[in-house]
């Protein structure tokens, strides 16, 4: 049977090589996800320790129990703690630091890597007795020396074109500064070279932006051979004032830095293992289909083996070690295609702002076994059902010329099942529709009902596949006796036809469910982003520590074609033991760029004390109009009770809570500081000149972003964005392994019509006839398969849209026509172009060739 097995397999090589590209991709997508993961997190770990290495001990402040670490007016470490710090015994060397953020614009003018504020960092060169810094080699050019000198590392200069001797505009959390560039520096910190920047200022400048004038914001020790970190630690503790530094070992740092690596890659393999996923459930429909016309296509040669004398059980381990060794080749062709997608990932996920690390490939034990496990696993599992049907073929049939139909009774119990798993499963999303919010248990239920859905269509489908393709065949008809032929063609095994369409139908129900989800969300974010905003412009500090100069929103207010110009300071609100956003305004400004909707009360009685809610915020909180809550704002640590003067309707420009914004400035992050700047213009005028005035008046600050209603609209709907892509994706997996499915469909028909297609030639068809017969026949089927996914995918769409409908208020059903289109064509250009190769062979046939072969 081993040997019977493998001569199956050489016998039907085409017909394999399909199945394993099925196999193949998805296996290359599991594996090659798990190898981008190993990778990327082994890239961040070197990275990560290569930044502590040679230091044993940090000192750092500590903010006083009395006052917030922003309100620490000088820390504790300057040089004279640095000099009672080298007298340490066991100390080897101390290394000071003034560490912070810095954001630097390109040669251009443009924000450099703005999105990633957080690693855009900003230090002190520290040069030790050489005159060296070790931490910041020099490449080229030297080392910052006065207040308008600045260095770079290598990385940022490229990507911004800077270039020695040219001035660089950047800023850290307030005015923007100019500096003349002297040199460039390498370095192996975890955040520059995973996309960020570094600034380096002279020693001086530094304090003065990160710490205060002759102090450092950490110093970092190494250790004397023969000396512990954690001895060094305790001896360095003694040395201390307690209340104002403490000493942390670098092999702490260097977890928790372990800890900050793991949250940031945990999501990397995620992307891929949903294309991964879509590829091995559609591609498993692939390999029953594959496998069950083998065996219905061997049903002689089986029945032959069981009158020879195999029992069921070889009959059905033939069948299993065929599927085995397709599935050892898939794993292994799979994981050598992994390795490829593993290398090309970190370019794909990357963008200009946000660029991964790069390092050699980690291949670990658990992408060789995911590989080999979801191969093999795949295509025995797939494999099962048909060699069980082979199992039950019995020595007669070797007397048969022709398939057996499927029992009349087999038909009742197959429409009876898939009837009730449609059932359940409409009826499960049916239920959904009352849901009022997307929780995880809610969506649970949907991808459960969805599930269910999917797979009652998908047994339904050979009862369904004759109405619509007769239905369909009006269109077919067209093409005359030809169009007839291939609807009959396609007709003649609905159980055929019907598993060659379900990898079109299951991906076309899933991309087209996701596309209408993603459109009508990316709709409702738009409606959203525009309503509660009566602003032109908006000008916005792109993190909460970054404020803007006051003096630019003078300027602001100053620029010509400005009609007001209104600041907002935002904060966090502290109130029934969460967190809330509240905003500081001007209240006599306010309504000229926010559309506020009250429900009662109004915001001219703003102020002191007194604060406007949304209407979620007051439901939640079980106020209305007059009410008092009590709450912090804040950096504040007093709980101060609040007066609502008004209710109005959830708006995200305006978000929770509106207060004045003295009351609001006292207490943020920054105290007194402004994170919004509203902007009506004159007549409403949006223009380039108007966007390069204001961002003249701010200096071309790139802690600052400049964006019109349009652009606000298009950043809100940037996640749906993303949504439609990964949605394109899928349906490319879809549509080529649904392809690979109508190839191998057809192939087989053709061998199996050889003798049919033969008299067909014969009795006059030539062989473009023959041609565009097997074509029809392939549109056909694809238009089958995509007519049910639609149908599916838009129900489920439909069902589902209530989660997010509870979520989003201003949520409603939108069909993205487009897309939708696109799909159909997809899929029937895909059934087109899958019927090439087949209709060639077909139409290469010799008449007398075909006719004469038994």
């Amino acid at each position: 049977m081993l040997r019977t097995a493998l001569r199956g397999i050489l016998a039907h090589k085409a017909r394999q090589i399909m199945t394993v590209l099925a196999v193949c991709l998805g296996v290359a997508f599991v594996s090659g996800a798990l190898v981008f993961a190993d990778s990327t997190t082994a890239a961040h770990r070197a990275a990560a320790s290569k930044s502590f290495a040679g230091i044993a001990v940090t000192v750092t402040p500590k903010a006083s129990p009395s006052r917030p670490a922003a309100h620490q007016e000088a820390t504790a470490l300057d040089d004279a703690l640095a000099r009672r710090l080298a007298d340490v015994p066991g100390v080897a060397a101390v290394r000071p630091a003034a560490d912070g953020t810095a954001t630097m614009n390109a040669a251009d003018g443009t924000p450099l890597r703005a999105g990633k504020t957080w690693a855009n960092l900003g230090a002190a060169y520290v040069p030790g007795p050489d005159g060296k810094d070790a931490r910041h080699p020099l490449a080229e050019g030297r080392a910052p020396r006065n207040s308008g000198e600045l260095a770079v590392d290598r990385g940022t200069a490229a990507a911004g074109h800077l270039r020695l001797g040219e001035a660089v505009t950047l800023a850290t959390d307030g005015p923007v500064m100019t500096k003349r560039l002297v040199g460039i520096v390498t370095t192996d910190d975890t955040r520059v070279t995973a996309g960020g920047t570094l600034a380096l200022f002279d020693k001086a400048t530094a304090q003065k932006l990160y710490a205060s004038p002759g102090h450092y914001t950490g110093i970092d020790l190494s250790a004397a051979p023969g000396t512990s970190a954690p001895d060094l630690a305790r001896r360095v503790t003694d040395v201390l004032p307690a209340d104002r530094a403490e000493a942390v070992t670098g092999a702490a740092q260097a977890d928790q830095q372990s800890v900050l690596v793991d949250t940031l890659t945990r999501g990397y393999a995620k992307l891929p293992l949903v294309f991964a996923g879509v590829s091995l459930f559609v591609g498993s429909f692939l390999v029953v289909n594959t496998f069950t016309m083998l065996v219905a296509r061997r049903t002689r040669e089986i029945a032959l083996l069981r009158a020879i004398g195999a029992s069921r059980r070889q009959v059905s381990r033939s069948v299993l070690l065929e599927a085995l060794l397709v599935g050892l080749i898939a794993s292994a062709t799979g994981f050598l295609l992994g390795l490829g997608v593993a290398s090309v990932l970190p370019d794909v996920l990357s963008t200009g702002g946000d660029r991964l690390p790069r390092g050699p490939l980690v291949i670990g034990p658990a992408s060789v076994v995911a590989a080999l496990g979801v191969g093999v696993g795949v295509t025995v599992l797939a494999a099962w059902l048909p060699s069980r049907r082979a199992a039950r073929v019995a020595p007669i049939e070797a007397l048969r010329t022709a398939a057996q139909p499927p029992s009349a009774a087999r038909t009742r119990v197959r429409g009876a099942a898939g009837l009730v798993l449609l059932a359940v499963g409409a009826g499960w999303l049916v239920s959904l529709t009352g849901a009022r919010d997307a929780s995880e248990d809610n969506l649970r239920s949907a991808m459960f009902g969805c599930a269910l859905f999917v797979v009652g269509l998908t047994v339904l489908a050979p009862l369904l596949a004759a109405p619509v393709i007769r239905l369909a065949g009006r269109l077919t008809g067209r093409f005359g006796v030809i169009g007839k032929l291939a609807r009959e063609n396609a007709l003649r095994d609905p159980r055929r036809t019907a598993a060659t369409a379900a990898t079109l139908m299951v991906s076309t129900a899933l991309v087209a469910g996701l596309a209408v989800i993603g459109h009508s969300t990316g709709q409702a974010l738009d409606r959203q982003a525009a309503a509660g905003l009566g602003a032109d412009y908006v000008i916005s500090s792109r993190t909460p520590t970054a404020a803007i100069d006051p003096g630019a929103v003078r300027r602001v207010a100053e620029a010509p074609g400005v009609r007001t110009a209104s600041a907002v300071t935002d904060s966090t609100l502290f109130v029934g033991g969460g967190v809330r956003e509240i905003s500081g305004v001007d209240p006599r400004t306010v309504n000229a760029v926010m559309k506020l909707d009250f429900v009662s009360g109004s915001g001219k009685d703003i102020g002191p004390g007194r604060i406007a809610v949304s209407a979620t915020f007051a439901r939640e909180q079980g106020v209305r109009t007059g009410g008092r809550i009590a709450a912090r704002t804040g950096q504040s640590q007093r709980v101060e009770r609040y007066t609502v003067v008004g209710v109005y309707q959830d708006n995200p420009v305006a978000r929770d809570a509106l207060g004045a914004r003295s009351d609001v400035a006292r207490d943020s992050l920054v105290p007194g500081s402004v994170q919004r700047i509203l902007v009506r213009t004159d007549g409403g005028t949006v223009s380039e000149a108007a966007e390069r005035r204001l961002r003249t008046a701010v200096g071309d600050s790139p802690l600052l972003t400049v964006r019109d209603r349009p652009q606000l609209v298009r950043e809100a709907a940037g996640t749906m964005a993303d949504l439609l892509n990964v949605v394109y994706g899928m349906l490319a997996i879809g549509v080529v392994i649904g392809a690979l499915g109508i190839v191998n469909t057809l192939a087989m028909s053709v061998t199996e019509r050889t003798h049919e297609i033969g008299a067909l030639r014969a009795l006059g068809m030539d062989r473009a006839g023959v041609r565009r017969m097997i074509r029809v026949e392939a549109v056909t089927v694809a238009a089958f398969g995509t007519a049910l996914g639609l149908a599916g995918g838009l129900f489920a769409a439909w069902a589902v849209g209530s989660l997010a409908n509870g979520a989003l208020e201003q949520y409603s059903l939108r069909l993205p026509w487009g897309t939708l289109l696109l799909i159909c064509l997809l899929s029937l250009t895909a059934g087109a172009l899958a019927a090439t190769a087949p209709a060639r062979r077909a139409a290469a046939l010799s008449p007398l060739e075909a006719v004469a072969e038994a």
